[in-house]
């Protein structure tokens, strides 16, 4: 689910596709937390610690599970972070640039398209 997850947003922002990163993701459920590495730009997955993480994402199994089943977009990861519901720790650098891309990428969408 994390991969489809990935993919659903690399397709609406395929500027991110060549961003070479390791991310750690914490997902927590009754008692226990699951975590994976999820290594860019091939958005190989494995269920792994991630010490070597420049980022990490923490959020609910059961809400990002829903998140996922519901074909989440951009704009509905950015709201879940944006509540509280998802959090990103990790480099600063590499945050503030994701969020940068994402934005820059909604821009070029809403910008009305030049007919020839």
């Amino acid at each position: 689910m994390i991969e489809q997850a990935v993919r659903t947003v690399l397709e609406e922002v395929p500027a991110l596709k060549p961003l070479k990163l390791v991310v750690g993701i914490d997902l927590r459920g009754r008692g226990d937390i699951q975590q994976f590495r999820l290594q860019m730009p091939e958005v190989k997955v494995t269920k792994d610690l991630a010490a070597d993480a420049r980022i990490r994402v923490e959020m609910r199994r059961d809400f990002f599970n829903e998140m996922v089943r519901q074909g989440a977009r951009t704009a509905d990861w950015e709201r879940a972070f944006a509540e509280g519901r998802a959090r990103a720790s990790g480099i600063e650098e590499y945050i503030k640039l994701i969020a940068r891309v994402v934005e820059k990428q909604r821009e070029r969408s809403r910008l009305p398209r030049a007919r020839g």
